[in-house]
């Protein structure tokens, strides 16, 4: 791991880098655009390079996995690695991209922090990046080798259904006819279009159907923009344009938040969209006749806002010890004909939650810390609750409330 004269180095200098870290990112960002356009527009979420949110994600990742680095020199976050590494697979991230990141993000250090960056400096933190880059290219490898299908392919639209005013589902076939790759309840896809400036623009979409599905399933929000934040450019796109016969590339299935076997209780929570991968949780419990207990929470605007209810209430219902606790902001019990929901934000005040209870987690970042706070405070261990961020992964990057 990292060696005892970088580490010295790199514990003395990260206070500094890391106070500079999101200026860094910031040059960084402009200079690989300037060398390579073609990145912003065919491999980047311009929304997220628009809003900000890229450059807190890669600060926050830098940060950490230095930090870690020096606390724990024989050992390494690979947790964290995993999620970037899923995520750069889902996009076809390659080996040589490494390098060229390599440049600019140093020459945005060197440019920011100036003289501070001396040889010894500029060696320290060097290894960093690459024991960092190494590992996700050798975990990006292996999930690339694993994979049943490779690059892009083409899936014909054979089914859209309204789920809500701005959700939609989209079914798919391949159209090529061949066999439809496996996959694991939590995964996602990656979704290439093509814009009408001539981007190619590519997004994840989690999966709502139990593995083993004939088709692939995925529900889509349409994103609106707001005085920071732009319209969602290939939301919008599916929501307006794609239509049953319509062709989309797919990438394989990717993601580190899969549901594993296991006796233990189970807790699945969600908020807003993040219900996604939990309905293919639930529809593969249900399929696999799980009978461990399962605590459902969901919380949104109000139950029409809610994605895919039916479907929630419909898996639940089919497992034998299923407990579904649905919050609502906008809530109107006598409106609630299908019962279990509550008013206000989530509350897991009087939700029984079992010894050795095993958590997952989908939904915004601060419902997510306000759900993780509230499982610890009841016993349950931090490292059985596991989540996914849809977009650049702020967690790390923003400090808790």
């Amino acid at each position: 791991m990292l060696s005892e004269q970088s580490a010295a180095t790199v514990r003395a200098t990260l206070p500094a880098v890391g106070a500079a870290i999101g200026q860094i990112t910031e040059r960084f960002y402009a200079r690989l655009f300037d060398a390579h356009p073609e990145l912003l527009r065919d491999l980047f979420n311009r929304g997220n390079q628009a809003a900000g949110t890229q450059r807190q994600a890669l600060a926050g990742s830098i940060a950490a996995f230095a930090t870690y680095l020096v606390e724990n020199p024989d050992h390494r976050p690979d947790l964290m690695l995993q999620r970037i590494a899923h995520k750069h697979a889902s996009l076809g991230v390659t080996p040589e991209q490494y390098p060229v990141v390599h440049e600019h993000l140093f020459a945005a250090i060197a440019e920011v922090l100036g003289e501070a960056v001396t040889p010894e400096v500029a060696a320290a933190w060097t290894e960093v990046y690459w024991l960092m880059a190494n590992a996700l290219i050798a975990i990006e490898k292996r999930l690339y080798e694993q994979s049943e299908q490779r690059g892009w392919r083409e899936w014909e639209v054979v089914e859209r259904i309204e789920e809500t005013a701005d959700v939609a589902t989209f079914k798919l076939r391949p159209a090529d006819d061949a066999q439809v790759p496996g996959y694991r309840a939590g995964q996602y896809v990656s979704v290439g279009v093509e814009l009408p400036d001539g981007a190619r623009q590519i997004r994840q979409y989690s999966l709502t159907a139990a593995p083993g599905s004939p088709v692939r399933q995925f529900a889509v929000k349409r994103v609106a923009g707001d005085a920071t934040t732009p319209d969602g450019e290939v939301s919008n796109h599916l929501h307006a344009h794609v239509r049953v016969g319509d062709v989309l590339q797919l990438s394989a299935p990717y993601g580190d938040l899969v549901l594993e076997e296991t006796e233990a209780p189970l807790l699945l929570a969600s908020a807003g969209i993040g219900v996604t991968p939990m309905i293919a949780m639930l529809e593969q419990l249900a399929l696999t006749g799980h009978s461990g207990p399962v605590t459902v929470v969901h919380a949104d605007r109000s139950p029409t806002a809610h994605a895919l209810r039916s479907d929630h209430h419909a898996y639940a219902a089919k497992l034998p010890d299923a407990r579904p606790v649905f919050f609502y902001e906008q809530y109107d019990e006598d409106e609630d004909t299908a019962g279990a929901g509550r008013p206000g934000l989530v509350d897991l005040g009087d939700v029984d939650v079992l010894a050795g209870t095993r958590a997952y987690l989908c939904g915004p970042l601060p419902f997510m810390r306000a759900v993780r706070e509230q499982l610890i405070g009841k016993g349950v261990s931090p490292a059985d609750i596991h989540y996914e961020v849809f977009g650049p992964d702020l967690w790390l990057a923003q400090p808790a409330a």
